[in-house]
């Protein structure tokens, strides 16, 4: 080594900048970080070859033996952390090692790694200027790389690396076994060189590190020769002998009992790219290499990098380890339930811009009926008006025909409810209109386009109705329809309570009239479970999977009463708080995504409201009820449901794998695979950005199976910066208000990210996620046809 720089030394650390010509067998019991500033190196451990180039860098683990040669001028940055100072605040650390060697990075940690160089070069500066106190952000520096190292990087350690530092002897002979491990070295050979007896060494040894000296010394060759394997092109023969085996044989009967196949095959199915040792130059002096304008700009430039690419705090986030094996046989469609878009009444379908969202969530979303209340008692159909003229120049059907022509050609259908509170007042009166309308739109539209209709008996929960009144008027209501359109689907709303596990008596008719009954519907909402008075955070874990598990509880339930009819999720929502503002700032994307997915199976339609205006109108104030979702805000922006959905309807295929926290198909165009990080939390710690920061999660994802092959990856991030409306809402807002400028800019940037790039999988494919809370990641996988 030449050209050494110690420019910060001390028991916990030592930082160096040096030109590097060649270093010999070194171990350290420590980390080692090495970062190339210019030049190359490479390093040599037991295992393998490293060849660093300009900001490469590399993690050498505790106790693990490596040797270094450099090329001319090079300059490198060196940063070991004593043994002591990590286990003072990480004692677990010794049974670990950290696999960090930057060019070998799974896709998706690039700004991981941007932040290291970042937190490598900082700690130079700070030295180099030295302000007040800069010895204690030096630590600070020092706390971040280890934790980042610990977070990210952490594996089970080899045993040469879990070796006690006080356990000098230990250390030095297994220093000696690295070094020598190409001669015949015996049992006895090694314990007279540390003046110990055989029989003692014997039982040293094997006591310290659990296993015989045989067994580990053969493993050291074993561990050399697999190198020499992957990054030479030297015979077996050679090899076996180059590192210490008496023959060929030998080595090729112990390499079969550890790897499970021959040298020779194992060569052929993992050699690496050859590395050869760059060649050693002459370097200059290292006086002048901290005046160096060259180094300081690059110290520079890496920090600035790692400022631009940081996506969060890394270390506050938790991590999560997938593997994903898509050669699974269990393999079945994944369902999509039909949606029902409520838009209030009817005669809302004569406003272009209702048209427009209807259709835009047509296009985007499983949309197939457009539900509408106050049929008859709205401001759709026209009050009948007196005239003396044999033929009507108006029809009270005017507005309602336009509006259901616009369905019909969109290929949308019907979801029409019926609440007794607003007829019971006079039963008869409503069933006559409601069979005129009825005849009339089997005149102008025919029978098939009305069969997919959808009537729905339902009644405001809590009203003083007596069953037998209810059911009495339900059957009027079913004979009426299915006399005129026998194909009609007619079903019954049925409040369902999850705390008791059944229904009000007032409605267990429904119960007895089943055979009469279509398809039933309910609602969920996990604030039927929150009190929003309380803050401990605990509580609001009942509302996990809480949509799913009412359903199972309420399909159990029907089951328990032989009742096996299709379900409307008419009304849910996923837990929002109960003020706007909370509503607005807690991201909600993998929520509904994830209920959206659980319940897939158990529903036949989902229901939504079309947008904000819409449904507060429709209840005649500006208290919502927080047990419905809309797919659009005022000025059609869409709401972050809408993009939830749509990622549900783009997902196709057969399910290939599914967990808590992802899923992921197989279709005709490759894979798609979608990663949530779901979070229920107290929507009021929503505005707190670090308590957010701790609910962010690393995903490192393996994939394994995937066909050989070229690949294009369409990557869709949807989280609290990528598709939340409310967020931009209120940064771009002001006391003054808004202008159509505004307006238009706040609902053009409202969307999932979108990143495409190629990638060449060979059965396996390594990349990394970083998912804010609630966040969704939707990967479309496509095979590339050549």
């Amino acid at each position: 080594m030449k050209g050494v720089i110690q420019v910060a030394a001390g028991e916990d650390f030592q930082l160096r900048l040096q030109h590097i010509e060649l270093l010999s067998s070194t171990l350290y019991s420590g980390i080692e970080i090495f970062l190339v500033l210019d030049g190359e190196l490479v390093i040599e451990t037991n295992s393998r070859f490293y060849h660093l180039k300009e900001y490469d860098y590399l993690v050498i683990n505790r106790n693990q033996i490596y040797q270094v040669r450099g090329s001319k001028k090079n300059t490198v940055l060196t940063l070991s952390i004593s043994d002591s100072f990590i286990s003072q605040y990480y004692p677990e650390y010794r049974r670990y090692q950290f696999e960090l060697f930057s060019q070998q990075i799974d896709r998706g940690k690039e700004n991981l790694m941007s932040e290291m160089r970042k937190l490598l070069a900082q700690l130079m500066v700070i030295y180099c200027r030295q302000d007040e106190g800069y010895r204690l952000e030096m630590h600070e520096m020092l706390c971040k790389i280890l934790i980042t190292l610990i977070r990210r990087f952490k594996k089970q350690g080899r045993i040469s690396e879990n070796i006690h530092v006080e356990d000098t002897r230990l250390k030095q002979i297994i220093l000696y076994l690295e070094q020598h491990y190409d001669e015949q070295l015996t049992l006895e050979d090694v314990a007279h060189k540390f003046y110990l007896s055989p029989s003692y060494f014997s039982r040293y040894f094997k006591q310290q590190l659990g296993t015989g000296f045989i067994n580990f010394f053969m493993n050291i060759r074993l561990e050399h020769s697999v190198k020499d394997l992957l990054y030479t092109t030297e015979s077996i023969t050679y090899i076996s002998l180059k590192n210490g085996f008496p023959n060929t044989k030998s080595f090729s009967n112990l390499f079969k009992k550890v790897y499970g196949e021959t040298p020779h095959t194992f060569r052929e199915k993992n050699s690496q790219e050859k590395v050869a040792l760059v060649e050693s130059l002459q370097l200059q002096e290292s006086e002048t290499l901290l005046s160096s304008p060259d180094i300081l700009m690059k110290l520079g430039a890496l920090i600035a990098e790692g400022e631009n690419n940081k996506p969060f705090s890394n270390t506050e986030t938790g991590f999560e380890e997938l593997e994903i094996d898509v050669s699974s046989v269990n393999r079945k469609i994944l369902n999509h339930p039909n949606h029902i878009l409520m838009i209030g009444e009817l005669r809302e379908l004569l406003k272009k811009p209702v048209r427009t969202q209807v259709l835009l969530a047509k296009e985007d979303l499983h949309i197939k009926y457009v539900g509408i209340q106050k049929l008859l008692s709205g401001r759709t159909i026209s009050p009948a008006v007196e005239t003396d003229e044999l033929i009507p120049t108006t029809s009270p059907y005017y507005n309602s025909d336009e509006v259901i022509q616009f369905m019909k050609t969109n290929d949308l259908s019907l979801y029409i409810q019926v609440n007794y509170a607003e007829i019971s007042s006079d039963e008869n009166v409503y069933l006559h209109k409601l069979q005129n309308f009825l005849k009339h739109c089997l005149q102008v539209f025919g029978e098939s386009y009305l069969a997919t209709w959808c009537f729905l008996f339902s009644e405001t929960f809590g009203q003083a109705f007596e069953s037998k009144q209810l059911e009495k008027f339900y059957l009027k209501l079913r004979n009426l329809i299915k006399t005129e359109i026998p194909s009609i689907q007619v079903g019954a709303f049925l409040p369902f309570s999850f705390t008791v596990g059944t229904t009000n008596d007032q409605y267990k008719w429904i119960l007895q009239q089943a055979m009469e009954i279509d398809f039933i519907a309910y609602k969920v909402s996990p604030n039927e479970v929150i009190d929003f008075k309380e803050l401990i955070d605990h509580h609001y874990g009942l509302a996990k999977d809480f949509i799913k598990e009412k359903t199972d509880k309420l399909k159990q339930y029907l089951k328990s009463h032989s009742i096996e009819k299709p379900l409307h999720l008419l009304t849910w929502n996923t837990i929002s708080g109960n003020t706007r503002y909370t509503n607005g700032t807690f991201f909600r994307g993998a929520l509904i995504l994830n209920d959206a997915i659980k319940v897939s199976d158990d529903v036949k339609t989902l229901g939504f409201w079309i947008n904000t205006e819409t449904h507060e109108q429709n209840i005649g104030g500006k208290d919502i009820p927080l047990e419905g979702m809309e797919l659009f805000h005022y000025f059609n922006g869409k709401r972050p449901v809408y993009y939830a959905m749509s990622f549900f309807k783009k997902l196709q295929g057969k399910v290939v794998a599914k967990g808590p926290s992802y899923i992921m198909t197989e279709n005709e165009r490759g894979y798609q695979l979608v990663l949530m990080n779901s979070n229920i939390v107290n929507p009021y710690f929503s505005i707190e950005e670090t308590f957010l920061q701790k609910l962010m999660r690393e995903m490192r994802v393996t994939i394994k199976g995937i066909p050989c092959g070229e690949y294009q990856i369409r990557k869709y991030v949807f989280d609290k910066d990528h598709g939340a409306l409310y967020k931009n809402w209120r940064e771009n807002n002001s006391k003054y208000g808004m202008d159509q400028e505004i307006i238009d800019y706040i609902i053009r940037t409202s969307h999932p990210s979108l990143e495409v790039f190629d990638e060449m999988i060979d059965e396996e494919w390594s990349f990394y996620s970083y998912l804010t809370i609630n966040a969704v990641h939707f990967f479309d996988i496509r095979k590339v046809i050549l």
